[in-house]
């Protein structure tokens, strides 16, 4: 169904980041259980209309690198994409090891570098592994910016998203973490500028943020796990069992659009029921329009009395 100007989008992308899963129920930092936020960052997952096509995690998927957290991670998020008809994206991070993760996630015995490419229906799909082993920052060899070069020279149907755990951006606001950065950016930068690189996608930093690089949009989403707090109080950096969100990536022919989807559960205070859909549907623009823009309407004025929206017939009131 098409409410506005714009068609539905060509491809719909989960991104998400950061959920250092451990052991089975052992809490991080003695506060938080990993496994709950990716739980429910799945079941969220599901709710979503158009439901997503791709499942792209950014990193840092196994706190400590142990084969039982890669286990635990496959067990959880395969089932889920594939009631969905979702692709899975891994990419490494930080907190990965290449041995562990290769084993893990891919049954494969490749210890070096984890680029892959992934083709969604002519959407092009890259994870960068930006990791170093034995270190927090981030960097790329010449060979990997080499491989990736030669996979961008022919452009893809719909373009590339570049997935990447070290994000090339500022980070203004948690200026300690440039320390663990991704090195050389400009080197990528040289390699990705004027190619069919749409988009990049990057977590590290626990917290959403959005820039560009080499003039191509950078998402960054926050973690599953825990997030930073961008505004702490008399702390250096602090991060804290809150704010947990993922992505959503709503690829267009001519545009991306980003929107954050938190994962706690809230208390809904407005809304309309699903059955409004239907309501909806039978109505032309322009009726819709005048049912829901027009302040006067018995739509909006029926709103803004707080009548319960669960005691209303959604068919009436249109």
């Amino acid at each position: 169904m098409q409410y506005g100007q714009y068609p539905a989008p060509r491809f719909t992308v989960a991104h998400l980041s950061d959920v250092h899963l451990l052991a089975h129920g052992v809490r991080q930092y003695g506060a938080v259980v990993p496994e709950d936020g990716l739980v429910l960052a799945l079941e969220r997952l599901r709710r979503l209309d158009p439901v997503p096509q791709a499942l792209v995690f950014t990193g840092d998927l196994a706190d400590k690198a142990q084969p039982a957290a890669y286990a635990r991670l496959r067990e959880l998020v395969e089932p889920a994409a594939a009631a969905m008809g979702a692709e899975v994206v891994w990419v490494i991070g930080n907190h990965d090891e290449r041995a562990p993760y290769a084993r893990g996630l891919f049954d494969s015995d490749d210890d070096g570098p984890q680029d892959r490419v992934h083709d969604l229906g002519g959407l092009r799909i890259v994870a960068l592994d930006t990791s170093v082993p034995g270190y927090h920052h981030g960097a790329l060899t010449d060979d990997q910016l080499d491989w990736l070069r030669d996979v961008l020279t022919t452009p893809a149907e719909h373009g590339t998203i570049l997935a990447m755990h070290h994000p090339p951006i500022p980070v203004p606001t948690v200026e300690p973490a440039a320390i663990v950065e991704l090195l050389d950016q400009d080197r990528l930068a040289a390699v990705v500028h004027g190619s069919d690189v749409r988009q990049i996608l990057g977590g590290h930093f626990h917290y959403t943020s959005h820039s560009t690089f080499a003039g191509i949009p950078v998402s960054v989403a926050s973690a599953n796990c825990y997030t930073t707090d961008p505004a702490p109080v008399d702390r250096l950096i602090s991060g804290v069992d809150g704010h947990q969100a993922f992505n959503t990536v709503h690829v267009y022919d001519d545009r991306v659009v980003h929107t954050v989807v938190p994962i706690p559960e809230a208390p809904e205070v407005a809304g309309q029921p699903a059955a409004l859909r239907e309501a909806l549907e039978a109505l032309s623009p322009e009726e819709r329009r005048e049912v829901v823009s027009r302040k006067d309407s018995d739509y909006n004025t029926k709103s803004e009395s707080h009548e319960s929206h669960e005691s209303r017939d959604p068919l009436t009131d249109l």
